[in-house]
Parts: C-alpha cells; structure tokens; sequence
C-alpha cells in the first residue's frame, strides 16, 4: 500500500490555515481570536490551568514545610513464598527469572520475599529482604536464601583530613 491508493478517510491535500489574509480568506476579518483585546494580538498566551484570574494561586497560598520521603522511597517487588513453587527443583530465582514467568511485571528497586504458603522444591532464592518466616519455609526446603546486599552509603565527610602535627 502507498498513498496514491489511500483514498478513504485520510484527507491527503489539507491546505494549511493561513490567517490574517483579510475578509475574503475563509477565517473571516479578525482570523477568529475576536475584537481587540488581550488575546487578539500575535504572541499573547492564552492562561494556564493554575491561573486564578490575578487572584493568588492556591499553590502559592498554602505554606511548604515538611519533609516528604517520595523522592527518595524505592518501590518493592513482592512475592510469596508459595508463588516461587512454580519454578523447576535447583533454579536460581531472581528477579530476572520472576520477569520471566511474569511473576513480576513492572519496574522495581528490589525484590522482598514474605512467607504466604509452602514450598516444595530445592531453590536458591536471590532478594534484597526475606520475611523471617519466608527464610524459615525456604532453608527448611533445602534452599538458600541469598540476601542481596544494600548499596553503601555516600561519605557525607568532602573535607579532607587534617595532616598530622609536625613537632
């Protein structure tokens, strides 16, 4: 298919609009933005949808304090225990492996285990939090649960040690 055989609801040759060409143009004498006035003239915006009118915006009126954690919160994966029974005896499962078996679907931070059911098989479990009871289920299968560990914190400290005292 090209688009010399398009011929149903596409409208292949649209003039552009071309405004302020007078009267006889098609958009009429004032190019449809009305007499006058602010938002007649080329370059006036029309207001936003947090415009009050000149009165003070309720986004300003109210005061900021406060510390939020959204910025910085990580957003976990969660699965039970029972849903790992769905992987083969001796599997790593981790949250490549979960992706796969679509255990997990969206983006995540990490991964937390927590102990809702009953395993049966032998697996090696890889993620970032293991609920105790979760630990329990999976160790008393025969599995292993490898912890992933944290990042390690930034060092806060930019100064630079002072040198030692020469005597």
């Amino acid at each position: 298919m090209d688009l010399n055989s398009v011929t149903q609801g596409v409208v292949k040759r649209k003039l552009k609009r071309r405004v302020g060409r007078g009267i006889g143009s098609g958009q009429g004498k004032t190019a449809g933005l009305g007499a006058k006035g602010q938002y007649a003239s080329a370059g006036a915006r029309l207001p936003s949808g947090l415009f009050e009118g000149g009165q003070m915006p309720l986004y300003r009126r109210f005061p900021k304090r406060g510390f939020t954690n959204a910025r910085h919160q990580k957003e976990w994966a969660i699965v039970n225990v029972g849903d790992l029974d769905t992987f083969d005896a001796n599997t790593t499962v981790d949250m490549a492996a979960l992706k796969t078996k679509r255990l997990v679907v969206a983006t995540y931070d990490g991964l937390r285990v927590l102990g809702d059911g009953d395993l049966s098989k032998k697996l090696t479990v890889r993620a970032n939090h293991f609920s105790k009871s979760a630990k329990e289920k999976i160790e008393k299968a025969g599995g292993v649960c490898d912890l992933i560990p944290p990042p390690k914190k930034p060092v806060r400290n930019k100064m630079k040690p002072r040198p030692p005292k020469v005597k």
